[in-house]
């Protein structure tokens, strides 16, 4: 979740630059912040104000919160707004305009060179970073899922059973054979490492499968110690 945590945190670093600068825009003086906006419909000064606020709130969420999956939620719905507003821009026929809210950097109106291909690639690495994010986590949801699963022999006739691990100490006719087995963790089994020597523990189901060892990493197959 490394990755995950740095992309919320560089994100947070960008909304709150992007909002600071849309305060500093907003109480300016330009004549073009009375003119509506032209999706919102309100005065341009105003709808840079709210943008700037959404944004610093998304901020400090991402910054100071501690539930990835809420910062990453937030961070989605923000960049989808984005997108949004965006193509409803196009729709409209209305392709550059100043209104300092259809882009995280509007703001800077950076438009040439190295600064400006940068500044128009954070609405990009947001847009993209959030939603892998949310891909990422979903997948981290159902890989704990899953481990919450346990595997065991039947002491009877050997077949490997898979059962939740909420039902450890419960008893059960065993699927295959009929006995009744009691539902526990398996006791592990230890082998050394072909390669580099070191210790490996394994349940005795996983007998015969391949796996790398996690000290050097080579492919080994799990053998029943001697």
């Amino acid at each position: 979740m490394k990755p995950v945590r740095i992309f919320i945190y560089s994100a947070g670093g960008i909304l709150l630059t992007a909002a600071l600068l849309r305060f500093i825009i907003a109480v300016g003086s330009a004549q073009v912040l009375s003119l509506p906006e032209p999706v919102l419909g309100i005065p341009l000064r105003y709808a840079v104000l709210l943008v700037g606020a959404f944004e610093l709130v998304v901020a400090l969420i991402c910054l100071f919160g501690r539930q990835v999956g809420l910062q990453i939620g937030w961070l989605a719905w923000m960049v989808t707004n984005y997108a949004v507003y965006r193509i409803g821009l196009l729709t409209m026929g209305i392709h550059q305009q100043g209104t300092c809210i259809g882009s995280l950097t509007d703001p800077l109106h950076f438009s040439r060179g190295i600064m400006g291909i940068i500044a128009g690639f954070l609405p990009l690495y947001l847009l993209l970073g959030s939603y892998a994010a949310v891909i990422r986590l979903w997948l981290e949801g159902r890989k704990a899922k899953v481990s919450k699963f346990v595997k065991m022999s039947c002491p009877a006739c050997g077949i490997h059973l898979r059962f939740d691990g909420r039902n450890l100490g419960q008893k059960m006719p065993c699927p295959n054979c009929q006995k009744t087995i009691t539902l526990r963790k398996p006791d592990l089994l230890k082998m050394a490492c072909f390669f580099c020597q070191e210790h490996i523990e394994f349940p005795p189901h996983a007998i015969g499968e391949k796996m790398p060892c996690p000290h050097c990493n080579m492919d080994i197959t799990l053998k029943e110690p001697a």
